[in-house]
């Protein structure tokens, strides 16, 4: 697999709590923030998804009208 080094400055305590959750799982600190990448921007996609899903839905007219959702 092809790699690309990418730097991040993170805030002090951020960055201990990764080099303890490394430590505790006897991983590579990379490992940890790649796992964290991974996961954030697998929920980002997700979250884009469904965004884009509903705006075409109501694109399409597939709502409820606001008096309909209170009777």
């Amino acid at each position: 697999m092809d790699t690309k080094v990418v730097t991040a400055h993170l805030p002090l305590d951020l960055a201990e709590k990764v080099d303890a959750l490394a430590e505790r799982l006897e991983r590579p600190r990379g490992w940890i923030v790649k796992q964290a990448l991974r996961a954030w921007v697998a929920e980002e996609e997700e979250r884009d998804r469904l965004t884009r899903e509903g705006l075409a839905a109501v694109d399409a007219g597939d709502f409820v009208e606001d008096d309909a959702v209170q009777a």
